[in-house]
């Protein structure tokens, strides 16, 4: 498997809705992470992530979790770091669910998931569901097989699962001119 893959498509394509059903119906646990503007904060991001994180496993993040919470919270890099340490003493695969990644913009933020990206130990399986690509080294990534894209083209429907869905899912008779 790839470990990187980014869901990558505009507004209303079903994004996060293909991954959350998907990822219900994997063995392995998820940690989901859900985005918004308030976590450009680095200290904030970070405490979110170590909470997604022991979602599906407790023992992660526990020795940054209150170090998070000081007034002289650690870098990001250095919590990234120990993040990957835990992660990598997991006895199983763990997919971590970063969702509406566009809405963070923060450089130490995107540093930090760089590090994790280039440092990703075997049992951490990530996937970014965004607007835009995210500032990684895509095109190493893509060079080296480490990272699956799903795009816009990929979401869309054609022109027969269109009918199918407006047929079979909506219950509705269209004709041909209607579907269109």
């Amino acid at each position: 498997t790839h470990p990187l893959t980014l869901v990558a498509a505009p507004a209303g394509f079903g994004k996060t809705t293909l991954v959350s059903t998907w990822a219900r119906r994997q063995a392995q646990p998820v940690a989901w992470l859900s985005l918004d503007e308030g976590d450009n904060d680095p200290v904030r991001f970070l405490g979110y992530l170590v909470a997604a994180l022991q979602t599906a496993d407790p023992s992660i993040g526990q020795a940054v979790q209150s170090a998070l919470g000081a007034t002289n919270a650690p870098p990001p890099l250095a919590v990234i770091a120990a993040l990957i340490n835990d992660l990598s003493r997991l006895d199983t695969d763990l997919l971590l669910v970063l969702d509406d990644l566009h809405l963070v913009d923060a450089a130490p933020i995107h540093d930090a998931l760089a590090t994790l990206v280039a440092h990703q130990p075997p049992q951490l399986h990530l996937m970014l569901v965004t607007r835009e690509d995210p500032q990684l080294p895509l095109a190493r990534l893509r060079a080296r097989g480490e990272l699956v894209e799903l795009r816009g083209l990929d979401l869309r429907f054609t022109p027969a699962e269109v009918v199918q869905f407006l047929h079979e899912v909506m219950g509705l008779a269209l004709d041909a001119d209607e579907v269109a």
